[in-house]
């Protein structure tokens, strides 16, 4: 097979990913196969290229929001199951997704209570082990996502990450209906995010320096787009910071009301400045998202699948990989970019 690999981590311009052929994967015991249909472009792929991020070892083919079928099951080779405490049987010719969250321990006291984004033994998908910028990859049968038949592989390739762990992060930030809430930055994630916050009656301001992508904000329904630190009337009850620049998270715990959250959706992030305590003082929070949970990404499809969200995609071949992760870091685009495999 096929598979665009990094054997070492450099700037993204210099075209690190290489077309290579390796042998197709075989699956072990509690493992699947999938032949691969769709990949999105994350920017933890960027963050991993570019060496902000280290992978256990190189070379590896990144790629962690994988829309693909169900080609072989290891040993004992008999259906498995789509959850790891019951669920649907699936086979050979299930239509799966393959999210971040490759596997986790099972046994350590935060797997035990359900937060197994946290375990210390916890690997990735396109980090840990092999990803999807190819056309087969392995995962562990117990942590792939059934996809919802209504949403086709292009749209349903962003919900795996930018989805999931977007809606994890507006559950972090304590977000409840009809509340005023601000999104700092506004790429793959964001643009996912504003749909539900819309279906939950959210008045929702967005904090970008795009001119592009403050209109397609607008065009999704933010009552403002603006850049970061231009003036609000009122204050936010609620921010999400999707960017990884650390001087957002102070605008953004500027922008919240005493009493108010402020989630941090990003796996890397710059230097967060030095900042007077009364910003965070009035019982506002500040919290980090670590990834996300099997439970997290159940509940995101359903959701996406129930409202209709829709994923704006610019697609590009398995083979221009480096092109899509510089207009990705160039912000060429609106939403995300997906690599078509089959």
């Amino acid at each position: 097979m096929q598979a665009q690999r990094l054997f070492s981590p450099a700037p993204i311009e210099q075209q690190p990913l290489r077309r290579v052929e390796v042998p197709v994967p075989e699956p072990g015991p509690g493992q699947v196969r999938i032949r691969v249909a769709a990949c999105g472009v994350c920017h933890t792929d960027l963050h991993i290229v570019e060496g902000e991020l280290i992978p256990p070892r190189y070379p590896v083919t990144p790629g962690h929001q994988v829309v693909g079928v169900v080609d072989a099951i290891g040993p004992p080779r008999s259906p498995f199951l789509l959850q790891e405490n019951g669920g649907n049987e699936a086979g050979v010719g299930q239509r799966v997704g393959v999210p971040w969250l490759h596997s986790a321990c099972g046994e350590c006291e935060f797997c035990r209570r359900g937060q197994e984004n946290l375990c210390p033994r916890v690997r990735f998908t396109g980090f840990s082990v092999d990803g999807g910028y190819a056309e087969y990859l392995l995962a562990e049968a117990r942590y792939v996502l059934p996809l919802p038949d209504e949403i086709c592989d292009e749209q349903a390739a962003p919900l795996l990450c930018a989805g999931i762990v977007g809606y994890r992060a507006l559950k972090k930030a304590q977000i409840q209906p009809g509340q005023r809430v601000g999104l700092f930055g506004f790429g793959a994630s964001a643009h996912l995010c504003l749909q539900v916050l819309r279906h939950w009656g959210c008045e929702v301001h967005v904090f970008t320096r795009s001119a592009a992508h403050q209109r397609h904000a607008l065009e999704l329904g933010a009552v403002r787009a603006m850049e970061a630190g231009s003036s609000l009337e009122q204050s936010l009850d609620r921010a999400v910071v999707f960017a990884p620049a650390g001087e957002l998270v102070v605008r953004a715990l500027e922008s919240v009301r005493p009493g108010g959250a402020v989630s941090i959706n990003a796996i890397h992030m710059s230097a967060i400045p030095s900042f007077p305590y009364s910003t965070l003082w009035g019982e506002r929070m500040l919290c980090s998202v670590a990834n996300a949970t099997y439970r997290d990404g159940e509940e995101f499809l359903a959701l996406a699948a129930a409202l209709g969200i829709h994923s704006t995609v610019t697609v590009y071949p398995l083979w221009d990989s480096n092109a899509a992760l510089q207009d990705l870091k160039a912000s060429r685009f609106n939403g995300e970019a997906v690599l078509k495999v089959s």
